[in-house]
């Protein structure tokens, strides 16, 4: 680890991440991961590797990559459930525009006439956060803006589609 934070030594790191990432893996499944265990290894080292010009040798270098997985197992269930109340938000903002508007056989005819008549920057995130139940900062990484930038339109979405809804 030295020589990857002092050199950026690349081969060094991917000798690590040979050496070590059964055991990271074994970890996350041992931790009750039940799917994405690849994808959080992939996180921990990728954590590990921006980090290397941090790395102090104080402790071996096992005990700082459980530490870390742990932390990304940590972060991880906190994105998850900030995407569960995300969706749930979404889905009964979307709903009670629809419920509130019309009767419930037009709802849904009514509220795809109103998301086509959304500009496509608006209709894009409501699309993908209603639609798709991608979170924020996934919707503001793939339209390459602010997340605050994400909510904003969300809202005043949300807003046009009650006032279309309600005309």
């Amino acid at each position: 680890m030295q020589r990857v934070r002092d050199h950026d030594d690349r081969m060094a790191f991917a000798e690590l991440v040979q050496r070590h990432q059964k055991k990271i893996l074994n970890f996350y499944h041992r931790a009750g991961v039940q799917y994405d265990c690849e994808d959080l290894v992939q996180k921990t080292f990728l954590r590990l590797y921006r980090s290397r010009e941090g790395y102090q040798p104080s402790a071996k270098l096992t005990t700082f990559l459980f530490i870390m997985a742990r932390q990304v197992w940590i972060d991880e269930l906190r994105k998850r459930e900030r995407t569960r109340r995300l969706k749930r938000e979404i889905a009964d903002n979307i709903r009670d525009i629809a419920d509130s508007a019309v009767p419930r056989s037009d709802a849904r005819l009514d509220l795809e006439k109103a998301m086509r008549q959304l500009p496509e920057q608006m209709r894009l995130v409501v699309e993908l956060g209603a639609c798709q139940n991608l979170p924020y900062a996934e919707i503001a990484e793939i339209l390459e803006i602010p997340v605050g930038t994400v909510k904003s339109r969300m809202f005043n979405a949300l807003r046009r589609l009650r006032v279309a809804l309600e005309e």
